[in-house]
């Protein structure tokens, strides 16, 4: 079988639904399923530093990957993704899928212009489509008047978690399979011997909660002599947020995007990860990532994160509250035993829900139900 993988965002620049897609595929290969992914790319020069003022990776992307169009920064969901608006993109998907000739299409947030539209529109294979979004996503409504017909073409629908389907249900009703976010489960992560340090995952948005994690932080330094590790945020931007906020640089070092294996290495050395966001999240994968590394969690007790969470795998704490965050991740820190029990929970947790390897079998199971449909409008 051969699945074209569709994702309206820029290979370019980290995030949790381009994470996603790229394990996806490499899961979907260990079982014997070709792909290849439709996605946005901007390459170096300055005209992409002046489109995309923060960092990203800007090396040459993978031979499974088809590159269609160059994106722009557009507010969305209380977040700043990297969208491919180009009607240039347009003719390009509709090639890609023309050449390729897949068995299945998979689109990723299926209603996001223009990637995942014109898939929706040119593919002539049975179509599945994934919703990662939680909240009102009040942009739907003229997005449904304008494209919500492509809709009819769609033969199966998964969402990530059930606040995801019901955000995305509330616009387009119908029936939706929840298929988990998965995570690469590493093949040994030591509890013990960890260096003294908490790993924070995120981009420099509102939402993720940075600002309430360096506000704890000096609390958290003063009591552990921990370090602070930031994953994900442009350094630019966490330096003019620490400088406007007058937040405390000591015990933090900031790492910017780093490559995958740098990220597991990371967590595996961590004590723990702290995720303070705020709202907005549709499902905890920095959580399940975590959890895989045998790394247990202080997370902000929040619809998305609540779900995945367990009493056995970390702590939660009420969202925007620093002093509450602090002394959570204290009491991780100062008690090792329970933080290794944790760790250990966190891993046998991961491996039982959320390994991608058996995402990737039920994903198979819904591509080979929908291949012998014929699309509607086709």
């Amino acid at each position: 079988m051969k699945v074209g993988i569709v994702v309206p965002y820029s290979w370019s620049f980290w995030g949790g639904v381009v994470e996603h897609a790229e394990n996806q595929a490499l899961a979907l290969r260990d079982i014997g399923v070709e792909t290849r992914t439709l996605i946005g790319n901007d390459p170096p020069g300055g005209f992409t530093r002046a489109l995309h003022p923060r960092s990203g990776r800007h090396g040459e992307p993978p031979p499974d990957v088809i590159p269609v169009g160059r994106s722009v920064i557009v507010p969305a969901n209380g977040s700043l993704p990297n969208i491919v608006l180009s009607p240039a993109a347009i003719l390009r998907v509709r090639r890609a899928l023309r050449e390729e000739q897949f068995d299945v299409v998979h689109v990723h947030e299926p209603m996001t212009p223009a990637i995942a539209t014109a898939a929706l529109c040119f593919a002539r294979c049975p179509i599945v489509t994934t919703s990662h979004a939680n909240g009102d996503l009040n942009w739907m409504r003229p997005a449904r008047a304008a494209w919500g017909f492509l809709q009819d073409r769609v033969d199966a629908r998964i969402a990530v978690s059930e606040y995801a389907r019901d955000s995305a249900a509330r616009w387009l009703p119908g029936d939706y399979e929840i298929i988990p976010n998965g995570v690469q489960i590493p093949p040994e992560s030591p509890l013990g011997e960890r260096d003294d340090t908490i790993v924070f995952i995120g981009r420099q948005e509102p939402r993720k909660g940075m600002s309430v994690l360096l506000a704890a932080w000096p609390d958290v330094h003063r009591c552990t002599g921990a370090r602070l590790r930031l994953v994900g945020a442009d350094p630019l931007a966490v330096r003019l947020l620490i400088q406007r906020k007058r937040f405390s640089e000591e015990g933090v070092d900031i790492l910017g995007i780093v490559d995958d294996a740098t990220l597991t290495h990371e967590l595996q050395r961590a004590k723990a990860l702290a995720a303070p966001s705020i709202g907005g999240e549709s499902f905890g994968m920095v959580l399940t990532r975590a959890f895989a590394c045998a790394t247990p969690v202080v997370a902000s007790d929040i619809p998305g994160y609540r779900d995945v969470m367990r009493e056995d795998t970390g702590l939660l704490v009420p969202p925007g509250d620093p002093a509450a965050l602090a002394d959570a991740l204290v009491a991780l820190l100062s008690d090792e035993a329970r933080r290794q029990q944790r760790g250990a929970a966190a891993r046998r947790l991961a491996r039982e829900q959320y390994a991608w390897t058996d995402v990737a079998r039920r994903l198979l199971d819904v591509y080979e139900r929908v291949a012998g449909r014929v699309p509607v409008g086709a």
